[in-house]
């Protein structure tokens, strides 16, 4: 039988994922809740982003992915927050459609974020 990790309701962290914990918001999982989005597709945004803007929120960073089909097309958009020791998901959201880029990130922090822009 395969052991699943979970979300530890207590500690809002899921263990296991790469050399830096993951803080969860209560927000951020009412939204994914809310959007029927899964642990492992923000993972999976929050690792391999189509692209990468300055968040709205101060210190933030949102990461967006293409979703849906081509009659149907959304974007799934993350908001996080970088620390020395954790990365902290704040929100996560879909929007219907398709979005315009943005102001992307300064090449500095994308170098420390180890995704190439």
């Amino acid at each position: 039988m395969a052991i699943i990790k979970k979300l530890n309701p207590h500690t809002k962290q899921s263990y296991g994922v790469g050399a830096r914990g993951i803080f969860w918001t209560n927000h951020a999982k009412d939204k994914m809740r809310f959007y029927r989005l899964s642990e492992q597709r923000i993972l999976r945004i929050l690792h391999f982003p189509s692209r990468i803007e300055e968040g709205i929120a101060p210190n933030t960073i949102a990461m967006m992915q293409s979703a849906g089909s081509a009659k149907h097309p959304h974007e799934i958009w993350i908001m996080i927050q970088e620390t020395k020791v954790r990365r902290k998901i704040i929100s996560a959201w879909k929007y219907p459609g398709k979005t315009k880029p943005g102001d992307p990130l300064p090449k500095e922090i994308l170098m420390e974020l180890n995704i190439k822009g």
